[in-house]
């Protein structure tokens, strides 16, 4: 595999961190949990493991790891630029390349919130991305 591949694999896998999947094991197990940590080898470690509230975390080996799966809706950056693009028509870019939306060309805006500019127009945008947010936990605490 190319280091070009390898790198992409890694990058998707760390999207996962922090999200609720199902993790399926060699032996038939099913483990779901809040994904908090994954090494290259998909050894992981799970918080909040569904029906185990005494475990705090678990450590996982790699060769037991058969299947995971995310069980959240993905944090869409395209939604959320639609949105921000009804208040800043024709000022908003969505740069999928590096996961962000770059809104007038200084009000940077990732999965994470608001992460460069300032003053009123970055301030708009941070109300927009928290409603976003809003709903999206909603949705999920629905689910």
């Amino acid at each position: 595999m190319s280091s070009l591949s390898i790198r992409k694999f890694m990058e998707e896998l760390s999207t996962l961190v922090g999200k609720k999947v199902n993790v399926v094991t060699t032996d038939g197990r099913v483990i779901v949990g809040e994904l908090l940590g994954i090494s290259e080898s998909l050894s992981l470690v799970l918080g909040r493991i569904q029906g185990k509230p005494d475990v705090p975390k678990l450590v996982l080996n790699g060769e037991y790891v058969k299947e995971i799966s995310l069980l959240e809706k993905p944090f869409d950056l395209r939604i959320l630029a639609e949105r921000i693009s009804r208040i800043f028509p024709g000022m908003v870019r969505l740069r999928e390349d590096i996961g962000a939306i770059i809104v007038m060309d200084k009000i940077k805006v990732t999965e994470s919130g608001v992460v460069e500019g300032t003053g009123p127009s970055a301030e708009r945008v941070r109300s927009i991305y928290e409603e976003y947010i809003r709903e999206l936990r909603k949705e999920r605490e629905e689910a």
